[in-house]
């Protein structure tokens, strides 16, 4: 018989780290899909490991084959950045990775009879204000306000979450008989994300982690927007609790497909002033990159998740300065003095 198991895609990612140590404490069953062989420490923790695109048809193939999937955590992406050089390639994975992967949790559904449990992280790019003054203007930015991204990751990430609700809610609408076992497509639309455990990986919010990180290995840092830069952010930890929480949440309880989440938002400048205060040898300095600059503008300065904190009781643990007096820079420092 097949075993009742986790997918995880792009599990050795930022989130892929603590997420997997944390289904591994709730005893789960966890398979995992990357491109690249997970370190020793996280593959001890899961049950499989295959390693391959999930735009590879065998992979997810043998992964029917062997497993029941119940609940389906999609991590892999290529991320906003690298996005921008590859565009096609960014469309491969991230959408037709993503609708792979819902074909693949529609027919696990209609296998074992009830919805796969499909979480998927989004975006703060799955925005687009026009400019400055609007942006300043428009304040905490709902679900459904500005959704007109600039980037070719924030339109791969808002396709998908369309696409997660039309599997969750229209899926051949109008065949005679309905498809059992529609995918219960749930989305967390996340700021920026800020991990003490991974290297940035290519992210446009990266700045803040790299700045961090920099100063930990004593080296300088030219950080490519302006001090005065503001858009949301969240420490890994409660990125992961969000996660978590929304696959665990009674389905009735669900008003949305997609939510936002969201914990503090400092200005770049805010930020280089912590880092500076923990590491006083810091270097850190403003070269700014016009065109970078021009995709962070285009995020709101804040979001409002509201319909996250009512549905689903979120609540980050870690402000900005916790975030970084407790989480981000005693870590980021063992990491690097070790």
């Amino acid at each position: 018989m097949r075993t009742a198991s986790v997918l995880v895609t792009g599990a050795s990612g930022e989130i892929g780290h603590g997420l997997i140590d944390r289904l591994a404490q709730s005893g789960r069953s966890i398979v995992t899909v990357d491109i690249a062989p997970l370190e020793p420490p996280l593959a001890r923790k899961v049950r499989r490991e295959f390693t391959g695109s999930i735009t590879d048809k065998w992979i997810l193939e043998r992964v029917l084959a062997e497993f029941e999937v119940d609940l389906v955590f999609h991590l892999a992406a290529l991320l906003s950045t690298r996005s921008e050089f590859t565009p096609v390639t960014a469309h491969e994975v991230n959408v037709e990775g993503t609708l792979r992967l819902l074909e693949f949790a529609q027919h696990e559904g209609e296998s074992h009879g009830r919805p796969v449990v499909f979480m998927y992280p989004s975006s703060i790019a799955a925005y687009g204000l026009p400019d400055l003054d609007t942006k300043t203007r428009a304040g905490r930015v709902h679900e459904d306000e500005w959704n007109t991204p600039s980037t070719m990751y924030g339109c791969n990430k808002l396709y998908c979450e369309h696409l997660g609700r039309y599997y969750a809610r229209y899926y051949k609408q109008l065949a005679v008989d309905t498809p059992p076992g529609r995918v219960d497509f749930r989305c967390v639309r996340f700021p920026g994300l800020i991990s003490a455990v991974t290297v940035p990986a290519g992210g446009t919010s990266d700045y803040a982690p790299e700045m961090i990180h920099a100063a930990a290995r004593g080296e300088p840092y030219a950080c490519f927007v302006r001090p005065d830069t503001r858009i949301p952010f969240m420490a890994m930890p409660d990125a992961v609790d969000a996660l978590s929480t929304l696959a665990s949440t009674p389905r009735e309880k669900l008003s949305r497909t997609a939510y936002n989440a969201t914990a503090f938002n400092p200005t770049a400048k805010e930020i280089c002033e912590v880092v500076v205060q923990a590491f006083p040898g810091a270097r850190i300095t403003w070269q700014v990159d016009k065109k970078r600059q021009a995709i962070v503008d285009s995020w709101p300065m804040d979001v409002n998740d509201g319909a996250a904190r009512r549905d689903w009781g979120f609540a980050p643990r870690y402000d900005f300065r916790r975030a970084f007096d407790e989480y981000l820079i005693p870590t980021i420092r063992e990491r690097y003095a070790a």
